[in-house]
């Protein structure tokens, strides 16, 4: 990916409940072999801005530069941006780490491009534990996934399936199931919700084959997930409850640092789990 001894280049494709983060610990030298080359954001001026208090602020780019400066492009923009990101990272061979995942299901092509041009996608574990777990249960015979979430109200207000329902969402006085299905359709429906849903597909026994609640959750306070693994070799049953971001209750306070773990070990002599 680059020359041994030179620090690997890093671009994020977005600066709101993820990006900010992540630009904050690349400028702390906390991983010197990581540094912070560019970002883009819809506000290029208000970006500069957000970013005048780093050591060493990045250039604020357009999304489709972030792939000439950079070896690796965290895509972390709205859902509508995607491929704005990913194809450019994709042609010139870098290393796509998608969080928008509810889109890749629909640019699958990018993969077949991905081993023409070198390029490699990874996708940050997330909110999702148990991932390693699922992805060595599909290596054998992998027969059922089922997973359902739960979210406090507020973090669905800004889905257009969401508001055709007619739903009160701050009325809710118990849980109310917003979609039952399966990820692949739960990915078009929410597609900056369910993500952590997508990743959990590509990981077992495919999008179309995972089975998906969604509930909308007024005695919750954290994005709650029960999955249901079965194999021929292994049963799992697992919870995770995530804060939500104040500023996007979509996304858990998890995902930068999700993000910040999956730099680091790209870069790192010792990495623990596949």
């Amino acid at each position: 990916m680059t020359n041994i001894g030179q620090p690997v280049k890093v671009a994020l494709g977005g600066l709101g409940a993820v990006g900010l983060p992540v630009a904050e610990w690349l400028d702390t030298e906390d991983e010197p072999k990581l540094v912070l080359t560019a970002v883009s954001a819809g506000d290029k001026a208000r970006a500069s801005r957000r970013l005048s208090h780093l050591a060493r602020p990045p250039a604020v780019l357009d999304l489709g530069q972030l792939a000439d400066v950079a070896d690796v492009i965290v895509e972390c923009a709205p859902p509508d941006r995607f491929l704005d990101v990913a194809a450019p990272a994709i042609e010139k061979g870098r290393i796509l780490m998608p969080l928008t995942v509810t889109r890749l299901l629909h640019h699958l092509d990018l993969i077949d491009r991905a081993r023409e041009t070198g390029a490699r996608i990874v996708v940050p574990t997330g909110a999702l534990v148990g991932l390693d777990t699922v992805r060595a249960a599909a290596e054998g015979d992998l027969q059922r996934v089922v997973m359902r979430t739960h979210k406090p109200p507020k973090g669905f207000k800004k889905v257009d399936f969401v508001k055709d329902l007619g739903i009160d969402l701050d009325g809710l006085t118990e849980p109310v199931k917003l979609y039952e299905g399966s990820v692949r359709d739960a990915a078009d429906k929410f597609p900056a919700n369910v993500n952590v849903a997508v990743a959990l597909g590509l990981a077992g026994v495919g999008p179309e084959k995972t089975r998906y609640q969604v509930w909308a959750d007024p005695g919750v306070e954290r994005n709650t997930h029960w999955i249901e693994v079965e194999s021929d070799i292994v049963q799992v049953e697992m919870k995770i409850g995530g804060m939500p971001t104040e500023g996007n209750p979509a996304t858990g306070r998890i995902v930068p640092l999700s993000v910040i773990s999956t730099l680091r070990g790209l870069v790192s002599p010792l990495k623990v789990g596949s």
